[in-house]
């Protein structure tokens, strides 16, 4: 579940560079993100079994937390890292999280994390290094790097309060409750009636090789929302009942490989030996932490 979650971004990450490149800001984008997916996972609900709506007093701190430190942090910090760095170091700074993961299991929840974690952590992040070229030469900023390390904590934040809720509650409820305290955030600091919905009924071309192809905005933000999002997340919680948080945060890893590989196949970015080689040595990584018991 975590590795078609993984999948399932990588390759939502084409579909939202094509919006983006419509005229949608990624602010409105993370709106429209996260509202969509509150409306689709609460009307699943509200059919299928409005109880698990319910939101007990005690639960409250964790979700609230849950989802604006987590789901809406982490596509904001992002965003604003993006304005300062190149996508692949903020990127690679992002997925310090697995790591701020096992440290927090370690030395706050006293879990003994086995030797090949940390070894398998290493390789991950040198197998990223490797796939987004954080090497060849790129002058840093600052205040970039501080987003992206924000971006990090959120996503490790996220992970470890899903896996402290998910116990009691089931994953859809919970995004359903993250999603709209995310959509709550978000319409505060941009108000919907400010927003540009004639961008939405634009036709836009999908880029790159598929650049003789268009679709209209609105369907492609509707595949971003189930496809990339309500989808992924849902199998990343749901991944969390059966694993635990630090090896998830790991398999998490494969996004950027399959986001290489999208960028090369779909957007004609380029794909050199060193990424190929970064990817393989992520998958390794990745496969010697599932030996991990």
């Amino acid at each position: 579940m975590a590795s078609v979650a993984a999948v399932l971004w990588g390759l939502n990450g084409g579909v939202s560079k094509t919006i983006l490149a419509s005229g949608l800001s990624p602010e409105r984008l993370a709106q429209v993100r996260s509202l969509g997916a509150a409306l689709a996972l609460v009307a699943v609900l509200a059919v299928v079994a409005p109880g698990r709506l319910r939101l007990t007093r005690r639960e409250l701190p964790f979700i609230l937390t849950f989802g604006i430190a987590g789901l809406a942090f982490v596509q904001w910090f992002y965003f604003l890292a993006l304005h300062r760095l190149a996508i692949g170091v903020a990127l690679l700074i992002e997925y310090l999280a697995p790591l701020l993961v096992a440290l927090w299991a370690r030395f706050f929840y006293k879990e003994t994390v086995r030797r090949r974690i940390w070894v398998a952590l290493g390789l991950s992040l040198a197998g990223l290094a490797l796939i987004v070229n954080v090497f060849g030469g790129t002058s840093l900023s600052t205040a970039g790097v501080l987003f992206a390390l924000a971006g990090a904590f959120a996503y490790a934040t996220y992970v470890l309060l899903a896996e402290h809720v998910v116990g009691n509650r089931d994953p859809v409820s919970l995004l359903a409750w993250g999603f709209l305290f995310a959509s709550v955030f978000w319409a505060v600091l941009d108000p919907w009636w400010s927003f540009p919905t004639h961008l939405l009924t634009r036709t836009t071309s999908l880029q790159g090789n598929l650049d003789a192809w268009h679709l209209p905005v609105w369907l492609l933000a509707a595949l971003m929302i189930l496809v990339g999002t309500v989808a992924p997340f849902f199998l990343l919680i749901s991944a969390l009942r059966h694993l635990p948080a630090t090896r998830v945060g790991i398999v998490a890893m494969l996004e950027p490989v399959v986001g290489a590989l999208v960028g090369w196949a779909w957007l004609s970015e380029s794909l050199g030996g060193g990424q190929l080689a970064g990817a393989a040595v992520v998958l390794a990584a990745i496969g010697l932490a599932q030996t991990a018991r």
